[in-house]
């Protein structure tokens, strides 16, 4: 006798079971005895129809191979979502890993620029001397009288020292612009260029006061320009 798997039978049983009641729903509008004949036949002619032994067990193994099939797709699929999200990650942490060490080459090369600056400014800051500041100041403004005007403001607003500070007000340089940044419209080395805060300095007294004069004489009624 050929042995059938559980799951074999259970198929069987399921389509004989469905059939016949089908049937029996379909004749249930007829007389009584009508009703047993067409139970009896179509119960027979379903047991005969229905697979027994060898063919049983065929349909039984052939649902499990189908669902061992799909169960081989769904585990490809799933290994396969699995590989393609590490590949993305690998890809997002060597993107942040590279915009780092770009923003850090970035900041390591604004520090030596700004270092190198700062030791231009003092070097700088250690060749120009107070008398030779003046005489630069003589040459732009030209006119020695107005030059001797200049030279009170400045001797009196900043000692003739361009990197004076007013620690009260933070006015700036030889002529304390107020903030300092103003003189950057005469050239961006404002802080550490003389000339150039000269510059600035006869430019605000031309155009406010007629002069360095005038800026003079505004000055001794006010003591400030």
């Amino acid at each position: 006798m050929t042995r059938i798997s559980v799951r074999g039978v259970a198929v069987v049983s399921a389509t004989a079971v469905t059939a016949v009641g089908a049937v029996v729903g379909a004749a249930s509008g007829s007389e009584g005895k009508a009703d047993v004949q067409t139970v009896d036949v179509a119960s027979a002619t379903l047991l005969a129809d229905a697979p027994t032994g060898a063919q049983a067990q065929n349909v039984s193994d052939g649902i499990g191979r189908q669902a061992d099939a799909q169960q081989v797709s769904a585990d490809a699929a799933a290994k396969k979502a699995a590989e393609e999200a590490a590949r993305q990650k690998a890809a997002a942490d060597a993107q942040a890993k590279a915009d780092a060490d770009k923003a850090a080459k970035a900041a390591e090369e604004k520090r030596l620029k700004e270092e190198a600056n700062r030791a231009a400014a003092r070097s700088l800051l250690a060749t120009v001397s107070p008398g030779s500041v003046q005489d630069m100041a003589l040459q732009i403004v030209g006119d020695p009288n107005q030059f001797q005007c200049f030279s009170q403001i400045v001797k009196r607003e900043s000692g003739w020292d361009y990197t004076a500070t007013n620690a009260s007000s933070g006015a700036y340089g030889l002529v304390q612009a107020l903030p300092g940044s103003k003189m950057a419209s005469a050239g961006a080395d404002w802080r550490t260029n003389p000339e150039t805060q000269i510059k600035w300095g006869l430019s605000y007294m031309n155009s406010r006061y007629g002069s360095p004069c005038g800026a003079w004489s505004f000055w001794q009624a006010h003591n400030w320009y």
